[in-house]
C-alpha cells in the first residue's frame, strides 16, 4: 500500500476525488433485507454514501476488520481502493490504526460488527479515540436482534456500552435514508462517532416523511393524541406500522424518532412528553437495560415529568439462535406484539 500524505499537507495527491462508477454496485447476496416486505429497499446505504462523500473529500479513509463485504464497506473499497485498509480479525488493531490516521488528519471510518466493537475492542476505543477525542468513526453491522447467529453475534447491549464512554456520540439510525444522511453527518462531526448499521437491502421508510437527519436531534414523525412512542432504529420503522394499525381501532399515536442516543435530545423529549394525557412508550432493538429507554425514563425524571411511562426492548438475557421473524416474534419487536403492548397498556 503507498504511503498516505496527511490532507492538510498536500498539494496535488494521487488520491484526489474521482468520479464514482457509474454502476451502483450490490450487497452480499447473503444479507437479506430486515423487513423488506412491501417496501421500496436501497442497496448498502452507508457504502455508497461513504463513496460519494468521498469523491469531494480526500481525508476519508475506510478501515475493516476482514468484514467489508458484510458492512457494505465493499462498496467504498470498490471506489476509493487506495483509501481502503483490510485490517484482519483484528478489531483492536483497527481502532488504534484508525486513531494514527486521525491524528494525521484523515476521517478514519472503521467497521465490523457491533459486539466486537463494543465487546472486544471497547478499551482500545477508550483510550485510542474516546479519551483524546479524535474524529473516529465506528460503524458497526448486526445491532441488536438483526441476526438469528446467538449471543455471538447479537450486540443487545452495546449501546449501554457506548452510552458511558466520555466524548463519544452515539447514533442508531432507522433505515436507509437515516442512514445515508447520518453517514454526511458524522463525517463532519469534530469528534468520535459509533453507528448502528443496517445492512444489505435496507428499506426505505422516512422517505416518504419529509425526513432529514440532524445530529443530536430526535424529530417528530408522525403526531397523535394517545401514545407517545419514543423510538430508534428499525423500532421506529415497526412502531410507524403499529401506530398505522392503532389508528384503526381509534388509538391516535405520535412517533418520534430519536437516532441520536448521545447526547440525547432532552428538550425535545420532555416538551413531547409534558403533553398531557399521553402513555410515553420507548422503542428500541436493545435490551431494555440501559439503551434508550432508560435514557429517556432518567431525562424524564430529572425533568421532573411524571407520566405513565412503558418499555418496548429486548429482555436483559442472552437471546436465542434462530430465523429472525420468529426470534422478533419471541421477544415482542413485531408490529403485532407492539400493538398488543399499547392495547393491553391502555386498558389498565
Amino acid at each position: 500500500m503507498s504511503e498516505l500524505i496527511p490532507p492538510h499537507s498536500r498539494r496535488k495527491s494521487k488520491y484526489a476525488p474521482r468520479k464514482a462508477p457509474d454502476t451502483r454496485l450490490a450487497t452480499s447476496a447473503m444479507i437479506a433485507s430486515l423487513d423488506a416486505e412491501g417496501r421500496e429497499t436501497i442497496a448498502a446505504p452507508f457504502g455508497h454514501a461513504l463513496a460519494e462523500l468521498a469523491q469531494t473529500r480526500d481525508d476519508i479513509v475506510g478501515l475493516s476488520a476482514d468484514l467489508s463485504k458484510y458492512t457494505d464497506l465493499h462498496v467504498f473499497a470498490h471506489a476509493h481502493p487506495d483509501r481502503f485498509y483490510q485490517m484482519g480479525m483484528a478489531e483492536q488493531v483497527m481502532v488504534s490504526a484508525a486513531a494514527g490516521l486521525a491524528r494525521e488528519g484523515f476521517t478514519p471510518f472503521a467497521t465490523t460488527y457491533a459486539v466486537f466493537a463494543a465487546r472486544r475492542a471497547y478499551d482500545f476505543i477508550c483510550m485510542a479515540i474516546a479519551e483524546e477525542n479524535l474524529p473516529v468513526k465506528i460503524c458497526c453491522a448486526l445491532p441488536g436482534l438483526t441476526t438469528g447467529y446467538g449471543p455471538s453475534h447479537q450486540a443487545t447491549e452495546d449501546l449501554a456500552i457506548m452510552r458511558g464512554m466520555p466524548n463519544l456520540t452515539v447514533l442508531d439510525p432507522c433505515d436507509a435514508i437515516d442512514t445515508m444522511q447520518a453517514t454526511h453527518a458524522i463525517a463532519d462531526h469534530p469528534g468520535p462517532v459509533y453507528m448502528r448499521l443496517l445492512r444489505g437491502q435496507v428499506p426505505n421508510v422516512l422517505g416518504e416523511y419529509d425526513y432529514q437527519f440532524k445530529l443530536g436531534k430526535a424529530q417528530m414523525i408522525h403526531d397523535g393524541a394517545d401514545v407517545l412512542f419514543i423510538a430508534s432504529g428499525f423500532m421506529t420503522m415497526r412502531v410507524l406500522d403499529a401506530a398505522k394499525a392503532l389508528a384503526r381501532d381509534g388509538i391516535s399515536c405520535a412517533v418520534l424518532h430519536s437516532p441520536t442516543i448521545k447526547p440525547l435530545d432532552a428538550e425535545t423529549i420532555t416538551r413531547e412528553a409534558r403533553k398531557g394525557g399521553r402513555l410515553v412508550v420507548t422503542a428500541e432493538n436493545h435490551s431494555v437495560t440501559g439503551g434508550l429507554g432508560e435514557a429517556v425514563a432518567a431525562t424524564l425524571m430529572r425533568a421532573g415529568v411524571h407520566v405513565p411511562f412503558r418499555q418496548i426492548g429486548l429482555p436483559d438475557e442472552f437471546l436465542d439462535a434462530g430465523a429472525l421473524p420468529t426470534l422478533h416474534q419471541q421477544y415482542g419487536l413485531t408490529v403485532d406484539a407492539v400493538c398488543a403492548s399499547v392495547k393491553d397498556w391502555l386498558s389498565q
